[in-house]
Protein backbone atom coordinates (compact mmCIF):
# COMPACT_ATOMS: atom_id res chain seq x y z
CA UNK A 1 0.00 0.00 0.00
CA UNK A 2 2.59 2.48 0.71
CA UNK A 3 4.75 1.60 -2.62
CA UNK A 4 1.47 2.21 -4.53
CA UNK A 5 0.64 5.78 -2.47
CA UNK A 6 4.26 6.98 -3.35
CA UNK A 7 4.02 6.09 -6.95
CA UNK A 8 1.04 7.63 -7.34
CA UNK A 9 2.25 10.66 -5.13
CA UNK A 10 5.61 11.12 -7.46
CA UNK A 11 3.36 10.94 -11.21
CA UNK A 12 1.01 13.57 -9.38
CA UNK A 13 4.41 16.12 -8.53
CA UNK A 14 5.81 14.94 -11.87
CA UNK A 15 2.04 16.13 -13.33
CA UNK A 16 2.12 19.19 -11.41
CA UNK A 17 5.12 20.59 -12.51
CA UNK A 18 4.39 19.75 -16.09
CA UNK A 19 1.61 21.85 -16.02
CA UNK A 20 3.03 24.44 -14.21
CA UNK A 21 5.85 24.85 -17.31
CA UNK A 22 2.80 24.69 -19.44
CA UNK A 23 0.84 27.04 -18.19
CA UNK A 24 3.50 29.81 -18.05
CA UNK A 25 4.21 29.35 -21.42
CA UNK A 26 0.64 29.18 -22.11
CA UNK A 27 -0.19 32.31 -20.81
CA UNK A 28 2.69 33.98 -22.56
CA UNK A 29 2.06 32.72 -25.66
CA UNK A 30 -1.02 34.73 -25.88
CA UNK A 31 -1.89 37.13 -29.29
CA UNK A 32 -1.09 40.43 -28.45
CA UNK A 33 1.71 42.16 -26.17
CA UNK A 34 0.65 41.57 -22.76
CA UNK A 35 1.99 45.27 -22.15
CA UNK A 36 -0.28 47.05 -24.94
CA UNK A 37 -3.25 45.57 -23.43
CA UNK A 38 -2.45 46.86 -19.68
CA UNK A 39 -1.50 50.51 -20.95
CA UNK A 40 -4.75 51.38 -22.46
CA UNK A 41 -4.86 54.23 -23.92
CA UNK A 42 -1.66 56.07 -22.81
CA UNK A 43 0.36 53.82 -25.57
CA UNK A 44 3.35 56.10 -25.01
CA UNK A 45 7.08 54.09 -25.34
CA UNK A 46 8.14 55.24 -21.97
CA UNK A 47 4.78 53.61 -20.60
CA UNK A 48 5.04 50.46 -22.39
CA UNK A 49 8.69 50.36 -20.31
CA UNK A 50 7.62 51.63 -17.30
CA UNK A 51 4.28 48.73 -17.67
CA UNK A 52 7.27 46.18 -18.49
CA UNK A 53 9.82 46.56 -15.98
CA UNK A 54 6.53 47.12 -13.14
CA UNK A 55 5.42 43.56 -14.34
CA UNK A 56 8.57 41.72 -15.22
CA UNK A 57 8.47 41.63 -18.70
CA UNK A 58 11.29 42.74 -19.52
CA UNK A 59 13.28 40.05 -18.06
CA UNK A 60 14.37 36.52 -19.72
CA UNK A 61 11.63 33.72 -19.47
CA UNK A 62 13.53 31.85 -17.41
CA UNK A 63 14.00 34.53 -14.49
CA UNK A 64 10.45 35.35 -15.42
CA UNK A 65 9.24 31.41 -14.62
CA UNK A 66 11.96 31.42 -11.75
CA UNK A 67 9.59 34.25 -10.12
CA UNK A 68 6.15 32.71 -11.03
CA UNK A 69 7.25 29.53 -9.33
CA UNK A 70 8.96 30.68 -5.93
CA UNK A 71 5.98 33.20 -5.83
CA UNK A 72 3.83 30.30 -6.11
CA UNK A 73 5.17 28.03 -3.39
CA UNK A 74 5.31 30.70 -1.13
CA UNK A 75 1.22 31.22 -1.98
CA UNK A 76 1.47 34.60 -3.80
CA UNK A 77 -0.26 34.58 -7.08
CA UNK A 78 0.15 38.15 -7.80
CA UNK A 79 -1.86 41.15 -8.01
CA UNK A 80 -4.52 41.60 -10.70
CA UNK A 81 -3.60 44.00 -13.01
CA UNK A 82 -7.46 45.68 -13.55
CA UNK A 83 -7.88 46.11 -10.38
CA UNK A 84 -5.11 45.85 -8.10
CA UNK A 85 -6.51 43.26 -6.30
CA UNK A 86 -5.06 40.36 -4.77
CA UNK A 87 -5.20 37.23 -6.63
CA UNK A 88 -4.86 35.04 -3.29
CA UNK A 89 -8.03 37.21 -2.52
CA UNK A 90 -9.95 37.04 -5.66
CA UNK A 91 -9.66 33.24 -5.64
CA UNK A 92 -11.03 32.76 -1.89
CA UNK A 93 -13.90 35.05 -2.68
CA UNK A 94 -14.72 32.93 -6.05
CA UNK A 95 -13.74 29.39 -5.55
CA UNK A 96 -16.11 28.61 -2.53
CA UNK A 97 -19.00 29.88 -4.65
CA UNK A 98 -17.77 27.49 -7.46
CA UNK A 99 -16.76 24.38 -5.28
CA UNK A 100 -20.15 23.88 -3.74
CA UNK A 101 -22.02 24.10 -6.80
CA UNK A 102 -19.80 21.29 -8.00
CA UNK A 103 -19.75 19.30 -5.47
CA UNK A 104 -23.80 20.06 -4.52
CA UNK A 105 -24.14 19.17 -8.00
CA UNK A 106 -21.76 16.22 -8.40
CA UNK A 107 -23.84 14.57 -5.32
CA UNK A 108 -27.69 15.07 -7.25
CA UNK A 109 -25.78 13.30 -10.22
CA UNK A 110 -24.22 10.60 -8.38
CA UNK A 111 -27.36 9.98 -6.34
CA UNK A 112 -29.93 10.42 -9.42
CA UNK A 113 -27.28 8.60 -11.75
CA UNK A 114 -26.16 5.28 -10.10
CA UNK A 115 -29.80 4.57 -8.85
CA UNK A 116 -31.67 5.01 -12.04
CA UNK A 117 -28.38 2.46 -13.34
CA UNK A 118 -29.03 0.07 -10.94
CA UNK A 119 -32.68 0.19 -11.61
CA UNK A 120 -32.33 -0.04 -15.48
CA UNK A 121 -29.52 -2.61 -15.39
CA UNK A 122 -31.94 -5.03 -12.16
CA UNK A 123 -34.97 -4.47 -14.33
CA UNK A 124 -33.51 -4.73 -17.53
CA UNK A 125 -36.58 -4.92 -20.61
CA UNK A 126 -38.80 -3.81 -18.25
CA UNK A 127 -40.21 0.05 -18.15
CA UNK A 128 -38.54 1.07 -15.32
CA UNK A 129 -35.32 0.66 -17.68
CA UNK A 130 -36.91 2.62 -20.86
CA UNK A 131 -38.00 5.27 -18.47
CA UNK A 132 -34.39 5.42 -17.30
CA UNK A 133 -32.92 5.28 -20.55
CA UNK A 134 -35.12 7.81 -21.76
CA UNK A 135 -34.48 10.58 -18.96
CA UNK A 136 -30.76 9.59 -19.42
CA UNK A 137 -30.95 10.37 -23.18
CA UNK A 138 -32.97 14.04 -22.30
CA UNK A 139 -29.99 14.55 -20.06
CA UNK A 140 -27.38 14.40 -22.58
CA UNK A 141 -29.29 16.21 -25.21
CA UNK A 142 -30.62 18.92 -23.53
CA UNK A 143 -27.63 21.46 -23.33
CA UNK A 144 -27.62 23.15 -19.81
CA UNK A 145 -27.77 26.54 -20.83
CA UNK A 146 -31.28 26.34 -22.35
CA UNK A 147 -32.36 23.58 -19.45
CA UNK A 148 -31.08 26.63 -17.09
CA UNK A 149 -33.08 29.48 -19.01
CA UNK A 150 -36.29 27.38 -18.73
CA UNK A 151 -35.99 26.71 -15.07
CA UNK A 152 -35.57 30.51 -14.65
CA UNK A 153 -38.78 31.54 -16.50
CA UNK A 154 -41.01 29.08 -15.46
CA UNK A 155 -39.23 28.20 -11.57
CA UNK A 156 -38.13 31.55 -10.51
CA UNK A 157 -40.12 34.39 -12.56
CA UNK A 158 -43.28 32.36 -13.05
CA UNK A 159 -43.48 30.33 -9.88
CA UNK A 160 -41.07 32.41 -8.09
CA UNK A 161 -39.87 29.11 -6.20
CA UNK A 162 -36.28 29.59 -6.38
CA UNK A 163 -34.15 33.53 -7.26
CA UNK A 164 -33.38 33.97 -10.67
CA UNK A 165 -29.89 35.14 -9.88
CA UNK A 166 -27.33 36.33 -6.95
CA UNK A 167 -25.56 34.12 -4.38
CA UNK A 168 -25.79 34.47 -0.52
CA UNK A 169 -22.71 33.05 1.30
CA UNK A 170 -23.01 30.00 3.42
CA UNK A 171 -21.54 31.46 6.69
CA UNK A 172 -24.32 34.38 6.12
CA UNK A 173 -26.97 32.26 5.83
CA UNK A 174 -27.40 28.45 5.19
CA UNK A 175 -30.95 28.11 4.34
CA UNK A 176 -30.40 31.35 2.38
CA UNK A 177 -27.29 30.08 0.41
CA UNK A 178 -29.18 26.43 -0.36
CA UNK A 179 -31.57 28.20 -1.74
CA UNK A 180 -29.80 30.55 -4.30
CA UNK A 181 -27.18 27.47 -4.99
CA UNK A 182 -30.12 24.57 -5.68
CA UNK A 183 -31.69 25.31 -8.62
CA UNK A 184 -28.09 25.79 -10.96
CA UNK A 185 -26.90 22.60 -9.31
CA UNK A 186 -29.81 20.77 -10.10
CA UNK A 187 -29.35 22.03 -13.72
CA UNK A 188 -25.63 20.73 -13.54
CA UNK A 189 -26.29 17.98 -12.09
CA UNK A 190 -28.99 16.85 -14.64
CA UNK A 191 -27.09 16.30 -17.07
CA UNK A 192 -24.47 14.63 -15.10
CA UNK A 193 -26.60 12.08 -14.02
CA UNK A 194 -27.25 11.21 -17.74
CA UNK A 195 -23.91 9.83 -18.02
CA UNK A 196 -23.58 8.49 -14.67
CA UNK A 197 -26.35 6.47 -15.32
CA UNK A 198 -25.78 4.64 -18.50
CA UNK A 199 -22.25 3.69 -17.26
CA UNK A 200 -23.62 2.18 -14.39
CA UNK A 201 -26.19 0.56 -16.11
CA UNK A 202 -23.41 -0.74 -18.81
CA UNK A 203 -21.06 -1.81 -15.32
CA UNK A 204 -24.24 -3.43 -13.83
CA UNK A 205 -25.19 -5.55 -16.78
CA UNK A 206 -21.56 -6.79 -16.81
CA UNK A 207 -20.99 -7.54 -13.22
CA UNK A 208 -24.86 -9.19 -12.96
CA UNK A 209 -23.23 -11.94 -15.37
CA UNK A 210 -20.38 -12.79 -13.31
CA UNK A 211 -19.49 -16.63 -11.47
CA UNK A 212 -19.58 -14.73 -8.63
CA UNK A 213 -23.11 -13.30 -8.63
CA UNK A 214 -24.28 -15.85 -9.57
CA UNK A 215 -22.66 -17.99 -6.61
CA UNK A 216 -24.18 -15.47 -4.76
CA UNK A 217 -27.31 -15.93 -5.83
CA UNK A 218 -27.07 -19.95 -5.85
CA UNK A 219 -26.05 -19.63 -2.09
CA UNK A 220 -29.69 -17.85 -1.21
CA UNK A 221 -28.60 -14.64 -0.27
CA UNK A 222 -31.36 -11.86 -0.93
CA UNK A 223 -31.59 -9.81 -4.30
CA UNK A 224 -31.05 -6.62 -2.48
CA UNK A 225 -27.77 -7.95 -0.73
CA UNK A 226 -26.47 -9.69 -3.86
CA UNK A 227 -27.13 -6.39 -6.07
CA UNK A 228 -25.74 -4.37 -3.06
CA UNK A 229 -22.49 -6.13 -1.68
CA UNK A 230 -21.77 -8.02 -4.94
CA UNK A 231 -22.55 -6.66 -8.39
CA UNK A 232 -22.35 -2.63 -7.29
CA UNK A 233 -19.69 -2.40 -5.43
CA UNK A 234 -17.81 -3.96 -8.41
CA UNK A 235 -19.55 -1.57 -10.78
CA UNK A 236 -18.09 1.58 -8.75
CA UNK A 237 -14.98 2.05 -10.17
CA UNK A 238 -16.53 3.07 -13.29
CA UNK A 239 -18.61 5.74 -11.41
CA UNK A 240 -15.30 6.85 -9.26
CA UNK A 241 -13.80 7.59 -12.37
CA UNK A 242 -16.31 9.74 -14.10
CA UNK A 243 -16.88 11.26 -11.02
CA UNK A 244 -13.56 12.47 -10.62
CA UNK A 245 -13.45 13.43 -14.31
CA UNK A 246 -16.81 15.10 -13.88
CA UNK A 247 -15.91 17.25 -10.80
CA UNK A 248 -12.77 18.46 -12.12
CA UNK A 249 -14.45 19.80 -15.52
CA UNK A 250 -16.99 21.56 -13.15
CA UNK A 251 -14.07 23.35 -11.08
CA UNK A 252 -12.73 25.13 -14.40
CA UNK A 253 -16.20 24.52 -16.67
CA UNK A 254 -18.90 25.98 -14.66
CA UNK A 255 -18.95 28.94 -16.89
CA UNK A 256 -22.46 29.09 -18.64
CA UNK A 257 -24.05 28.28 -15.69
CA UNK A 258 -22.51 30.66 -13.25
CA UNK A 259 -23.38 33.31 -16.10
CA UNK A 260 -26.66 32.72 -16.33
CA UNK A 261 -27.60 32.59 -12.21
CA UNK A 262 -25.12 35.46 -11.69
CA UNK A 263 -22.81 33.52 -9.54
CA UNK A 264 -19.52 35.20 -8.58
CA UNK A 265 -17.60 31.83 -9.14
CA UNK A 266 -14.70 30.66 -11.04
CA UNK A 267 -16.17 30.84 -14.04
CA UNK A 268 -17.37 34.25 -13.86
CA UNK A 269 -13.66 35.06 -12.72
CA UNK A 270 -11.95 33.16 -15.56
CA UNK A 271 -14.57 35.14 -18.33
CA UNK A 272 -14.02 38.67 -17.05
CA UNK A 273 -10.09 37.86 -17.01
CA UNK A 274 -9.98 36.79 -20.37
CA UNK A 275 -12.05 39.84 -21.80
CA UNK A 276 -9.98 42.41 -20.07
CA UNK A 277 -5.97 40.49 -20.49
CA UNK A 278 -5.95 39.89 -16.82
CA UNK A 279 -2.37 37.69 -16.97
CA UNK A 280 -1.95 37.06 -13.50
CA UNK A 281 -5.73 36.38 -13.12
CA UNK A 282 -5.49 33.96 -16.37
CA UNK A 283 -2.28 32.33 -15.22
CA UNK A 284 -3.30 31.96 -11.31
CA UNK A 285 -7.11 30.69 -12.83
CA UNK A 286 -5.07 28.02 -15.22
CA UNK A 287 -2.83 26.64 -12.08
CA UNK A 288 -5.59 26.26 -9.59
CA UNK A 289 -7.68 24.04 -12.10
CA UNK A 290 -4.96 22.21 -13.57
CA UNK A 291 -3.75 21.43 -10.03
CA UNK A 292 -7.66 20.65 -8.71
CA UNK A 293 -7.21 18.12 -11.85
CA UNK A 294 -4.19 16.43 -10.34
CA UNK A 295 -5.68 16.23 -6.79
CA UNK A 296 -8.68 14.75 -7.32
CA UNK A 297 -7.25 12.10 -10.03
CA UNK A 298 -4.75 11.28 -7.33
CA UNK A 299 -8.31 10.94 -5.00
CA UNK A 300 -9.59 8.63 -7.51
CA UNK A 301 -7.11 6.59 -7.72
CA UNK A 302 -6.81 6.08 -3.72
CA UNK A 303 -10.47 4.96 -3.49
CA UNK A 304 -9.46 2.79 -6.14
CA UNK A 305 -7.21 0.86 -4.36
CA UNK A 306 -10.22 0.94 -1.33
CA UNK A 307 -13.21 -0.39 -4.00
CA UNK A 308 -10.63 -3.22 -5.43
CA UNK A 309 -7.88 -4.24 -4.01
CA UNK A 310 -6.48 -5.72 -6.77
CA UNK A 311 -5.59 -2.32 -8.01
CA UNK A 312 -3.57 -2.12 -5.20
CA UNK A 313 -1.63 -4.99 -5.57
CA UNK A 314 -1.16 -3.98 -9.32
CA UNK A 315 0.36 -1.02 -8.43
CA UNK A 316 2.59 -2.20 -5.90
CA UNK A 317 3.79 -5.12 -8.75
CA UNK A 318 4.25 -2.02 -10.66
Amino acid sequence: MRSYLLNRAWQSLVTLVLATVVVFLGVRALPGDPALALAGEDQTPEALAAIRERYGLDQPLPLQFWHFVSNAVRGDLGTSVRTGQSVNDMLRTALPVTLELSLLAIAIAVVLGVGAGVVAAVRRGRPAEWVANAFALLGLSVPHFWLGLVAILYLSVATGLFPASGFVPLGEDPVGNLHHVILPALILGTGLSAVIMRQTRSSMLDSLSTDYVRTAEAKGLRPRVVVRRHALRNSLIVVVTIVGLQLGGLISGAVVTEQIFGLPGFGKMTIDAVFQRDYPVIQAVVLVTATAYIVINFAVDLLYSVIDPRVRVTGEAS
